[in-house]
C-alpha cells in the first residue's frame, strides 16, 4: 500500500449508512468489546462512527435476527477503523458481516461490505471476485463500483479501474467517486486533473464526516506538494488537522511539510505524535530517517526495530510486507528476504508499485536487466512520482545509461526534492556523480 493508502477503503460506503437512516438515539446501548459505548455517546468527543456504533446495535437489539444492524455496526466499525487506524476494529467489521450472513446468506449489503472488508486485508483478488459478484447483482450501486474500483488498482488492472471509476461517477458524483478519479489522475501523471478532482471530493464531504474532510484535505495536500506549491500543501494538512484533530495521516502529513521547510525539530514533533496516534510503517521509517539524518543512531535504531515488529505482530500481519521489502532495500539491510517478499507480491499483483519496489530490491541485489524491466512496468503509466524516478535514475545510472539517469534524476527533483530524507541525499550524489563525469558517460548507447 503506498503513501495514500491507495484508497483500497477510501471511504469505506459510509453512505450504506446513511442511506439506511442510521441516527443517534438515546436508548443506553449494549456494551462492545472494551468500550462503554453509553460513554462514547455522552463524550463530546464522540465521532459519527460511535453514534453509527450505536444505533447499529439499537437496530440489532429490536431486530436480532435480521441482517441490516449487523451491516450497519459492520460499516461503523470500517468507520471506527479509519478514524483510528486500528485493526482492532474492522475485525470487529469482519464478526458483524459474517454474523449478517449467518442471519441471510445471500444478503446484498453484506457482499458488498465483504468486498470492501477484503481489500482492507490486502485480498485483492477476492476482493475483485466479490466486488464483480456486487456489480452483477445491482449494476446501479455506485458504492459496489467503488470497491470494484480499488480492487482493480490494486491489482494493476487499470483500464478497468478507468472504466469502473466512470461508471460510478456517472452513477454519482460524489467525495468517494472524485477521490478514486483524482487517483486515477495522479497514476496517469495528469497532476492537474488529480488537483482538480480532490478539490471536487473536498467540498463534496459532509460536514457531519470530519475524517472524511480531513482525509481529503490530506490527499489534496499530497498533490499540490507534487506541484511543487508547498505553502498550499500545508495549508490543506492544517486544515485537516482543524478538521479532525491529531488524524494520524495529517499529523504526518504535517511533519512531512515541516521537513520541506527545513524544520526538522518540528518534523519530529509532528512524526512523534503520529506514530503515538498510529504506527504505521511509512511514519516509523520516516521518523528514524529523520532522526538517522540528525546523528540521532540510537533514537532511528528504536524506530527501525519497531518497523519490524509492526509487520511481524500487527493485527493485519502481512499488509505491510512490500513497505518492509522497501524499508529493507533502502537501508541495505535482508536483502534476499527482501527479494523474497518483492517477488511473492509481485506474483498476485502487478500495479506499478509492486513493479517499483521489485524493481528496487533486484537493483539491491545487483539483478540489472531484470531491474530495468520491472522499472520499465513500474513507470507504464507515466506517473510523475519522485520515488518512482530516483529508482530509474539509479538503475540506469548502474547500467551505463547516463543520460537516461540524468533524465529521471532531474525528475526526482522537480516533482519532490524531499521525497524522502535519506534516498534524496543518495540521488543528489548520484546525479553530481554524473554531471562531474566525462561528457562521453553520457552515451546513451551505452548499457
Amino acid at each position: 500500500m503506498n503513501k495514500k493508502l491507495l484508497f483500497i477503503v477510501v471511504f469505506l460506503i459510509t453512505a450504506v449508512a446513511i442511506t439506511a437512516g442510521i441516527r443517534a438515539r438515546s436508548k443506553r446501548p449494549s456494551a462492545t468489546q472494551g468500550t462503554s459505548q453509553t460513554t462514547l455517546a455522552l463524550s463530546q468527543r464522540a465521532t459519527p462512527a460511535d453514534r453509527q456504533v450505536i444505533a447499529a446495535e439499537g437496530v440489532i437489539e429490536r431486530q436480532p435476527n435480521a441482517p441490516k444492524g449487523y451491516n450497519l455496526l459492520a460499516v461503523a466499525y470500517m468507520q471506527k477503523a479509519r478514524e483510528t487506524g486500528d485493526f482492532g476494529f474492522t475485525a470487529r467489521a469482519d464478526a458483524a458481516i459474517e454474523r449478517s450472513f449467518e442471519v441471510a446468506p445471500d444478503n446484498y449489503d453484506a457482499i458488498k461490505l465483504h468486498a470492501y472488508l477484503l481489500l482492507s486485508y490486502h485480498r485483492f483478488r477476492e476482493a475483485l471476485e466479490v466486488a464483480g459478484r456486487a456489480v452483477q447483482i445491482n449494476p446501479r450501486d455506485y458504492e459496489a463500483y467503488g470497491a470494484l474500483t480499488d480492487a482493480q488498482v490494486e491489482l494493476g488492472s487499470y483500464d478497468e479501474a478507468k472504466r469502473s471509476v466512470q461508471t460510478m461517477l456517472d452513477l454519482r458524483p460524489y467525495t468517494a467517486s472524485f477521490a478514486r478519479a483524482s487517483y486515477l489522475r495522479s497514476l496517469y501523471g495528469n497532476r492537474e486533473g488529480a488537483i482538480e478532482a480532490m478539490r471536487l471530493a473536498a467540498a463534496s464531504a459532509s460536514p457531519g464526516d470530519p475524517e472524511s474532510i480531513a482525509w481529503c484535505s490530506v490527499h489534496l495536500g499530497d498533490e499540490l506538494m507534487n506541484a511543487g506549491k508547498l505553502r498550499e500543501a500545508e495549508h490543506e494538512y492544517d486544515r485537516a488537522l482543524f478538521s479532525f484533530p491529531d488524524f494520524h495521516l495529517a499529523l504526518a502529513a504535517k511533519a512531512r511539510a515541516r521537513v520541506a521547510a527545513g524544520d526538522n525539530d518540528g518534523a519530529i514533533e509532528f512524526y512523534k505524535r503520529a506514530v503515538e496516534r498510529v504506527p504505521l510503517p511509512d511514519t516509523v521509517i520516516a521518523l528514524g530517517d529523520l532522526y538517522s539524518k540528525l546523528g540521532r543512531a540510537e533514537d532511528a535504531k528504536l524506530q527501525y526495530d519497531l518497523v519490524a515488529f509492526i509487520e511481524r505482530n500487527s493485527a493485519a500481519s502481512g499488509t505491510y510486507s512490500r513497505q518492509l521489502a522497501l524499508f529493507w532495500a533502502d537501508h541495505d539491510m535482508k536483502l534476499d528476504e527482501a527479494l523474497a517478499i518483492a517477488q511473492r507480491e509481485r506474483s498476485v499483483r502487478q500495479d506499478i508499485f509492486t513493479c517499483d519496489t521489485l524493481a528496487w530490491v533486484l537493483f539491491k541485489n545487483d539483478r540489472l536487466d531484470e531491474a530495468k524491466k520491472a522499472i520499465e512496468e513500474a513507470l507504464r503509466l507515466g506517473t510523475r512520482d519522485a520515488r518512482l524516478f530516483y529508482h530509474a535514475g539509479m538503475i540506469y545510472d548502474r547500467l551505463g545509461d547516463k543520460r537516461t539517469a540524468t533524465k529521471y534524476l532531474n525528475l526526482t527533483f522537480k516533482v519532490n526534492p524531499t521525497f524522502d530524507l535519506l534516498q534524496a541525499d543518495k540521488a543528489k550524489r548520484a546525479l553530481e556523480a554524473i554531471m562531474a563525469a566525462p561528457t562521453n558517460n553520457l552515451d546513451p548507447h551505452k548499457s
